[in-house]
């Protein structure tokens, strides 16, 4: 009798995971100072302290250490921890890195955005940032911005911005969400700003400076009120409402349309300088995800610090090129963005400065100018909870209760509050590169995030060392933003885990609020770039600027559509509950209801027992 085929193994989907798996060093774990080995049988703990073990290093000698856990549950309910060394060099250099990656947005927004306040004339513009500014300020006041020079108004505002965003991460850090999240400038704030130069009541003012102090203290005013919204939502709680009726599929196209939206800044500027730009993308391709395979026993540190060795690989490239006379013939266009020479920003720097609150004078009030950034307060409000939704993903934690995101929005409009006191010339929202960043080292640690926190305040009072990373020129940061932005865009795809894609209103929700945040916005951004105006064009430009900031921005557009549809579409029906993947998050709307909430969340020094979640 002839034995029976072989039963084919039945094919399973994979399992679903609240906290991403493969993540080298979580919320709560920092990296370590040397490599340490592993636990050989693993080691079950029952709680969250703190334990000393004497270990057998590789060489064979005992190690004292104490090790912390990142608690991970399984799909069957069973708890594991991933245990690594403390320390702090490896901490030091990702903290470094992150601070690399947030450079790029923190000095092109104020490169942009100084000449047109009337900031006044030395030299050149860093080739570094110009590679996204022609789109920008076509987009906004229909022209090129006149892109000649560079002035100390422009190196005191970039030095004010990484040092407010210093701030402003480490108390995100701290009392905020506790997510590993970078809070620095933000592109929605533009608009506003923009719209603030080409007010009226600055066109008669002949001395550029005084225009510039002028429309500074102007744009101060306009934060300073628009944080009040921030404020006002986050800590109240009413923001907390908003995130408890958001499910897996209304998330996931607002985190997408976070990274992907965001593409205009990507391979449209590499090309600008393609020699640099494409081996830089290359590079780092290579670097972070083939040479960790082919070479297992270094592969980790190529993995962790390819962005700073392909940076260093290309910029050096690109000097040589430089030196060597490639674009000595050149038009003027390709020797910005692709000479490393040209950036004017550390003769423009001072060795030392210090920001300091009500620098450039009182702060003056506009009501129309604060709805407008009132509206794109609200507009950053939106982009920012997609991007703690994903940091919160990179960093291998729980998804954020609505309490404590709720709380993060609301220390987030402090962070706004303070642009305004100090004078930033914009607002500020959780950095998107810096969120793909996590997903790119699978580092997800805090401590790095703070230490990254103190990078930016040292840098920004020491200005002649920080100017000297602000040359980079603009392809290699827009080939950077080509895979960190790319993240963040699958960070949001990668909720659909939790919903039943077989469905046909899934289908509809997302496959209708993906076009609708891409379509809607380009309209917007056409128009605006043809006709030097945007589709609402009445005479009250306040009213202008508040719609067109809010339908200009794709994550807005696309999560709204997404919000409002999932929770008014068959909304009554125990079917497409299961079907939006809103039962997978049911446990997570309270802070109390799961235990790793407290061990991810908590405020430190017992400040839950003064400020508790719920």
């Amino acid at each position: 009798m002839a034995a029976p085929a072989p039963k084919q193994e039945e094919l399973q989907p994979h399992a679903v995971k609240d906290q991403l798996p493969l993540v080298s060093y979580c919320l709560t774990s920092p990296p370590p100072w040397r490599t340490s080995p592993p636990l050989h049988p693993p080691i079950s703990l029952a709680s969250s302290s703190k334990y000393i073990f004497l270990l057998l290093s590789p060489a064979g000698a005992l190690v004292l250490g104490r090790l912390h856990e990142c608690r991970i549950s399984s799909a069957n309910g069973t708890d594991g921890y991933v245990l690594q060394w403390r320390g702090a060099a490896e901490a030091i250099l990702l903290g470094f890195q992150h601070y690399l990656v947030m450079l790029g947005t923190t000095v092109i927004i104020p490169t942009a955005l100084v000449p047109q306040m009337g900031g006044g004339n030395v030299r050149s513009l860093s080739p570094s940032l110009l590679c996204c500014l022609p789109l920008l300020c076509r987009s906004l006041t229909g022209k090129l911005a006149p892109f000649s020079d560079w002035q100390e108004e422009k190196a005191r505002v970039i030095q004010t911005l990484l040092f407010v965003a210093g701030i402003n991460t480490l108390l995100q850090s701290f009392l905020g969400t506790r997510l590993p999240a970078v809070i620095g400038g933000s592109y929605t704030f533009v608009a506003p700003t923009i719209s603030i130069v080409l007010a009226g009541r600055y066109s008669g003012i002949a001395d550029p400076h005084e225009k510039f102090l002028r429309i500074m203290r102007g744009t101060q005013g306009a934060l300073i009120v628009a944080s009040t919204l921030q404020i006002i939502m986050g800590f109240s709680g009413l923001w907390r409402i908003v995130v408890r009726l958001l499910s897996p599929l209304s998330a996931a196209p607002l985190v997408a349309l976070v990274g992907f939206g965001l593409y205009e800044l990507g391979f449209p500027s590499v090309a600008k300088c393609v020699e640099i730009g494409l081996p830089q993308i290359l590079l780092l391709v290579a670097l972070s995800q083939y040479i960790p395979h082919m070479l297992p026993l270094v592969g980790t540190a190529f993995e962790r610090f390819a962005i700073t060795m392909s940076v260093a690989v290309v910029w050096l490239y690109a000097f040589f090129l430089t030196v060597g006379g490639a674009y000595k013939n050149a038009p003027p266009k390709t020797q910005f963005h692709c000479r490393t020479d040209r950036s004017g920003l550390v003769g423009g720097a001072p060795w030392i400065s210090v920001p300091y609150p009500f620098q450039w004078g009182a702060p003056t009030f506009d009501a129309g100018e604060c709805f407008a950034m009132m509206a794109a307060s609200f507009v950053a409000l939106v982009e920012s909870t997609g991007g703690f939704i994903a940091v919160s993903r990179y960093a291998s934690a729980t998804p954020c209760p609505p309490s404590v995101m709720s709380r993060g929005i609301g220390w987030q409009g402090v962070g706004i509050l303070l642009d305004g006191l100090f004078g930033t010339a914009n607002g500020s929202s959780v950095s998107v590169e810096n969120a793909g960043l996590l997903g790119l080292t699978r580092v997800g640690s805090r401590r790095v995030i703070q230490i990254s926190a103190g990078f930016m305040i040292f840098f920004s009072i020491l200005g002649k060392f920080g100017a000297v990373f602000a040359s980079i020129p603009g392809p290699i940061i827009a080939a950077i933003y080509c895979l960190l932005f790319a993240y963040v865009g699958m960070a949001g795809i990668g909720f659909l885990q939790f919903c039943n894609l077989n469905s046909f209103r899934t289908k509809f929700i997302l496959g209708f609020s993906l076009f609708m945040g891409l379509s809607v916005p380009q309209y917007f951004n056409e128009y605006t770039s043809v006709a030097g105006f945007g589709p609402v064009h009445t005479h009250a430009r306040w009213f202008n600027d508040m719609i067109n900031v809010v339908f200009s921005s794709k994550a807005f557009v696309g999560g709204a559509v997404a919000f409002f549809l999932d929770n008014t579409l068959h909304r009554r029906d125990g079917t497409a509950r299961k079907d939006r993947g809103h039962h997978f998050w049911d446990r997570f709307r309270s802070f109390k209801t799961d235990p790793r909430s407290e061990e991810f969340y908590s405020l430190p020094f017992n400040l839950n027992k003064f400020f508790p979640s719920f």
